[in-house]
């Protein structure tokens, strides 16, 4: 009669098979205790090879997702796009007009514009006799999305995504504090945009009891105002302020590139849509190839880039000038026809993540990790994604710093006002995926803390201790008996 005793070494396999999700569901689970009252949260954890979820709460609900959806984007991009696509500038002739044809290029710069005009001075003698046309037909309707707050259009990273786009639409300014409460502000005299200050200095003291900060104000003909106060400082303090009009700063730009290079222009510099049926290509400017562009993007959470990118989408997928409105749509119709994966309830304003309008359920970034583990041969872009401590928008992120955290994780992270999200891999030994997690948190407002006490942010302690237990709890996995 056969034995009915289990075996020791099955019987050790089974309790721990019991035990370790309970574990999951405890450790991993009390980070969220460190959160403050009233903050929503969802943590969603899987095993990268068996899909077996450890740890799922509160996945039914939305998130904003805030720069986690520049991973969306990113595998749209790969998929529809491909590793050759690249941005082209092209310099055309149409009869006595010239032509410089934009196609939303988010790295195009001054330098780059200039080696093209150098070409028109070669080819012309130093003489345009018609027009010259900056042509943005490419890209049409808003150039920022629906739900970009309207208190950060002023600086660069909000900057408009545009088909004409200029060193990033960022101008690099200063602003420095002076005697009888007053400042001032320097503007490099290359930059064709207007600059003034109201703003006035005071102490520390002055400022807490005035409840003022600094203020910028910004209109559309690239003009930029000052206010509010800045507290008495020794150095300058650096302001970037976005383009608000690309059109008309690109304009001005041009007129100073032309008197540079001696170059006459008998006409006009327009912009809009210009005639090139007829016309010749002279000279093209290339950006670097997708990989390199999705690098940068995840990297350093390049937003222009990411909306560029959303609009070349919807250029190439409907045959049409790209948009906000097709971008997303085709980010959508690209994800269920190439992955399988319904993005029909998953909110899309933009391809960035910065608009408020945004909402993702976190099952849906799970999936699109998962669908990033299983094609990594041929996409390569977890290998784009920071490393914990070491790289990126994460290499100093005060919660990855800890020894036993810095690059055991590969993720991308997303922030908006109250909202601190986080998506990607805990790696194994050998830097390979092992499991996936996403954290979304949003509705985090803290109390005020006390100035003379050092205590860390409650979301400081809570992504610490999550990743601690992540990565504890990956060793564990990994090591069954």
């Amino acid at each position: 009669m056969p034995s009915r005793t289990m075996p020791i070494w099955l019987l050790s396999i089974s309790l721990f098979l019991i035990a370790f999700p309970i574990y999951a569901q405890t450790q991993l689970s009390a980070a969220a205790t460190k959160l403050p009252q009233g903050a929503r949260y969802s943590l969603l954890i899987e095993d990268a090879a068996s899909q077996q979820t450890s740890l799922e709460l509160n996945t039914h609900l939305y998130y904003p997702p805030a720069s986690t959806q520049k991973i969306l984007t990113a595998l749209a991009a790969k998929l529809e796009l491909g590793d050759e696509f690249r941005f082209h500038t092209d310099l055309m002739r149409s009869g006595s007009d010239w032509i410089i044809r934009f196609s939303g290029d988010p790295t195009l710069t001054t330098k780059d514009l200039t080696i093209l005009l150098k070409a028109i001075k070669s080819q012309s003698g130093g003489r345009i006799e018609g027009d010259l046309w900056l042509d943005n037909s490419v890209f049409s309707g808003y150039e920022r999305a629906v739900g970009w707050p309207w208190d950060i259009l002023g600086v660069c990273y909000s900057a408009p995504a545009s088909a004409i786009n200029l060193d990033g639409n960022c101008i690099q300014a200063s602003i420095y504090t002076e005697p009888q409460g007053k400042t001032r502000v320097y503007v490099p005299e290359h930059y064709p945009v207007h600059v003034q200050s109201q703003a006035i200095s005071v102490t520390q003291s002055e400022q807490e009891s005035l409840l003022c900060d600094l203020e910028l104000t910004a209109t559309p003909e690239n003009h930029y105002k000052l206010d509010g106060c800045l507290v008495l400082r020794d150095k300058p303090l650096p302001l970037k302020f976005a383009v608000q009009d690309t059109g008309i700063y690109t304009q001005r730009v041009v007129y100073r590139l032309l008197s540079q290079l001696n170059i006459e222009l008998k006409g006009e510099i327009k912009v809009g849509k210009a005639n090139t049926k007829q016309a010749q290509k002279i000279a093209s400017h290339q950006s670097q190839p997708l990989p390199v562009l999705l690098k940068t993007m995840l990297q350093e959470s390049d937003n222009l880039i990411a909306d560029t990118l959303t609009k070349a989408l919807g250029h190439r997928f409907y045959s049409q000038p790209g948009s906000f409105t097709n971008g997303t749509q085709a980010i959508k119709q690209i994800f269920y026809s190439r992955t399988g994966i319904s993005l029909e309830d998953t909110q899309l304003a933009d391809g960035s993540g910065l608009s408020r309008n945004n909402r993702m359920r976190p099952q849906v970034m799970l999936e699109t990790l998962r669908y990033l583990y299983q094609h990594e041969t041929e996409l390569g872009l977890i290998a784009m994604l920071p490393s914990a401590g070491e790289s990126g928008t994460l290499q100093y992120r005060r919660s990855m710093l800890a020894p036993q955290i810095s690059g055991q994780i590969k993720a991308k992270s997303g922030s908006l006002y109250g909202t601190y999200n986080m998506a990607g891999f805990v790696m194994d030994e050998n830097q390979r995926p092992k499991t996936l997690f996403v954290q979304f948190v949003t509705d985090y407002f803290p109390p005020k803390p006390n100035p003379e006490v050092a205590v860390e942010p409650p979301i400081i302690q809570f992504e610490t201790q999550l990743y601690q237990e992540l990565i504890q709890f990956n060793r564990l996995a990994s090591k069954p008996n």
